[in-house]
């Protein structure tokens, strides 16, 4: 009976934090179900996340390759729209791999590994979860109550500690 209990995530000890990356079950549920919501537009949400990011760190943008495109020319930008829907794939192959950790800690580690070697320093991702933190908040509206909030928070920082640790 508890197989089939923890099929729908109403098992007693889906409180309990995953011993690799400290996630609850309810956690990355509410990630999951969050992110479902946002994922029906990458390229949009993506472009987005960037003009919010841009406005929050200005100096984030001399890391990319579309650094001396004026900002009112970036939405017709090709390269700014490939890395925006890019970003957006990595969020999402985040939370597709939550319960998958040790696809999960590869994706993490490749892309710190990936980062590191373009120079991009450890605070711009802490600058970047700030910002999605921000878009999601101004997407879901009421569907992004506290508890959600916190699990993405939890999972952002867990995720970007790792990448961090590879750069």
């Amino acid at each position: 009976m508890n197989k089939v209990l923890n099929l729908f995530g109403t098992s007693s000890n889906s409180n309990e934090p995953d011993p690799e990356t400290g996630l609850t079950r309810k956690e990355k549920h509410l990630v999951e179900r969050s992110w479902n919501l946002v994922k029906n537009d990458l390229k949009g949400n993506g472009m987005e996340l960037f003009f919010i990011l841009f406005k929050e760190c200005p100096e984030a943008k001399n890391y990319f390759p579309f650094r001396d495109v004026p900002s009112d020319e970036l939405i017709n930008n090709n390269k700014f729209k490939a890395h925006a829907v890019t970003v957006m794939y990595s969020i999402g192959s985040i939370v597709d791999n939550l319960n998958e950790n040790d696809v999960l800690i590869g994706l993490l580690q490749k892309n710190g590994e990936s980062h590191g070697r373009r120079g991009i320093p450890g605070e711009a991702y802490w600058g970047l979860k700030k910002c999605i933190l921000i878009l999601l908040k101004s997407k879901l509206g009421s569907e992004f109550p506290k508890e959600t909030e916190e699990a993405w928070e939890k999972t952002l920082t867990v995720a970007f500690t790792l990448i961090i640790k590879h750069l």
